[in-house]
């Protein structure tokens, strides 16, 4: 377990992070979190008092990581950009498993449930995650939809979202 202070960063113009923010975890600490590692991985552990789990810590460069701290998060802590942060973590080896309606769904088009067990993992919770937080039935039903439609179509996350998009943008919801 690493045990460090830090303060909440905001991304400036950044590409897909712009308006991000997440906390900087040194080289030196992701090195013994996970010696040698250079990609994603996911811990748990505390920010403050908050409890967390599964969360990915994203690589930067320099064997720096960041972790993005969602408006969820930031709210709970009562915390902004510049506030100062007590850090715990610890790898989570806990495995995340796709949601079984969405198994379900996928099960029943057989080429999208293929194309789904190609992608890897990370790939697979991007899609798993969306559907889980959905906050209605009715939301969850439709990113079912989408997600059966996606691997029809053979499209990973961001294809999907965009599609959507271009598909609301076009009048068809």
């Amino acid at each position: 377990m690493v045990r460090f202070t830090t303060k909440i960063l905001q991304f400036g113009e950044m590409g897909e992070k712009t308006g991000w923010s997440y906390i900087r975890i040194p080289a030196a600490l992701a090195e013994k979190l996970m010696p040698g590692v250079r990609k994603s991985f996911r811990v748990k552990g505390r920010l403050d008092e908050y409890v967390i789990e599964k969360v990915a810590l994203l690589p930067m460069g320099e064997g720096d990581f960041i972790m993005p701290l969602k408006a969820n998060v930031r709210k709970t802590l009562r915390k902004q950009k510049g506030d100062s942060l007590r850090v715990e973590l610890e790898v989570d080896k806990a495995v995340i498993k796709p949601p079984k309606d969405l198994m379900e769904c996928l099960a029943d088009e057989p080429e999208a449930l293929a194309y789904f067990k190609t992608l890897p993992k990370s790939h697979q919770n991007y899609f798993g995650n969306w559907v889980r937080e959905a906050k209605t039935e009715g939301t969850r039903t439709k990113r079912l939809a989408s997600v059966v439609m996606a691997m029809t179509r053979r499209q990973n996350f961001g294809e999907m979202l965009r599609a959507r998009a271009e598909d609301r943008e076009g009048g068809l919801k």
